[in-house]
């Protein structure tokens, strides 16, 4: 299979001699093998591995991503950050801990813009009924 692996500024892995890959989405650990039927997932910050024809195993940590398999054969992951690496527990360790705190952060500055958003849609709602009751016709 050709294995297509993406991030945001780059090419991480372009092989055509994939025999099995590994991947999780939210729904868990899943496996893909030649002749897979169509697929089109969000995957989890996690883990992907893969074996070459040679038997060779590597490895590479995604912070989140979009996967497809097409035709059995053509495997495309496009993903907003990825590592590669010859070992599946050190980048678990490792590079997994960055990137789920990364997500951890960008969740917490998303409340907060919606928390100030929210504080000025009340702030404009005031100042809406206040010019309301200033011309009177307030019941």
């Amino acid at each position: 299979m050709k294995l297509l692996l993406t991030d945001t500024l780059r090419v991480i892995v372009d092989h055509d001699d994939i025999v099995s890959l590994r991947a999780e989405d939210a729904s868990g650990s899943f496996g893909i093998l030649p002749g897979h039927a169509d697929l089109l997932t969000v995957l989890a910050v996690s883990v992907l591995s893969w074996r070459h024809a040679d038997g060779r195993q590597r490895f590479c940590a995604v912070r989140g991503g979009i996967m497809t398999v097409r035709g059995g054969r053509e495997i495309a992951i496009a993903t907003r950050e990825g590592r590669l690496g010859d070992s599946a527990e050190a980048l678990e360790r490792t590079v997994l801990a960055e990137f789920l705190a990364a997500v951890d952060a960008e969740r917490t500055q998303r409340v907060a813009e919606a928390q100030m958003q929210l504080r000025v849609v009340r702030q404009v709602v005031r100042i809406l009924h206040a010019g309301h009751d200033s011309l009177g016709l307030s019941s």
